[in-house]
């Protein structure tokens, strides 16, 4: 988000932290996703709730007689805040609901000390999504309805996962708003990851890293960044032997496959 939609997200936010202290952490997720949805299936209400001419007043009375009574006082109130904020494009304003949704959801996982489960089965699913295109197409088609892929999602995750990975999971699925799965799982992550202030990073390995390398390697990374950085190692025998690790923009390339691409750039320059 750029200009006035930035500042508004960092509103949104605050209210979110404190409406979210005393609230049940995944109804309130659900209930942020709902709203998100409403706003993008209703384009004139998007518009109109996004208005930054029309008085707030104005906005949160609207928005009250369409939600009260159907949504907890902690969804309405960060409901609110959002449509008394002033937005750069009225697409930015459920885009900021769904976050404080993701918020939400990793807030109860937190509390449940389920965090790092969270975000090492919202890596896994993406990679699964990757190596079966068949199971990646039925729950990308617009045609299948919305309980039949909720239903095949509770037979791959019920009782496997985390809830707050169900619920993330189930609204990339659900409501991709015109992303890819695999776009949307890694936005999920990225703002898991941020409950905690912590970097990721997705290591490349030809062979599974034992337990020691790990904590070896998290060790030296939180060492040259100065916080945690939550590692997400996929095996890729491509690289032949070593490993890579991608940090944001860093990438930090020991791979055999590396090495010989390199002398193969020199050899042509």
């Amino acid at each position: 988000m750029r200009g006035l939609s930035r500042t508004a997200l960092a509103e949104v936010e605050e209210r979110f932290n404190t409406a979210a202290a005393a609230a049940d952490l995944g109804a309130l997720a659900e209930e942020l996703f709902a709203v998100a949805d409403l706003f993008d299936r209703e384009h004139g209400l998007r518009r109109g709730l996004s208005d930054a001419s029309r008085p707030a007043g104005q906005k949160e009375s609207v928005l009250r007689s369409l939600l009260q009574g159907k949504v907890g006082d902690a969804t309405l109130e960060i409901a609110v805040a959002a449509v008394g904020a002033r937005w750069s494009r009225a697409g930015d304003l459920p885009d900021a609901l769904e976050r404080v949704g993701v918020m939400s959801a990793a807030a109860e996982a937190e509390s449940e000390r389920r965090l790092d489960d969270v975000e090492d089965e919202l890596f896994r699913f993406g990679r699964i999504l990757a190596a079966n295109p068949q199971l990646r197409r039925a729950l990308s088609d617009p045609a299948i309805p919305a309980e039949r892929k909720s239903g095949l999602l509770g037979t791959l995750l019920g009782g496997k996962a985390a809830p707050s990975t169900v619920r993330l999971v189930t609204q990339a699925v659900v409501h991709p708003r015109g992303r890819s799965l695999e776009t949307a799982l890694e936005e999920f992550g990225w703002i898991v990851a941020r409950a905690r202030e912590r970097l990721v990073g997705v290591v490349r390995s030809a062979v599974p890293l034992t337990q020691q390398q790990k904590q070896r390697l998290a060790a030296w990374l939180r060492a040259t960044y100065g916080r945690d950085v939550h590692l997400n190692v996929e095996v890729d025998p491509k690289v032949l032997g070593g490993f890579s690790v991608r940090v944001g923009d860093d990438y930090i390339d020991t791979t055999i496959a590396g090495r010989i691409e390199e002398v193969r750039r020199r050899l042509a320059g």
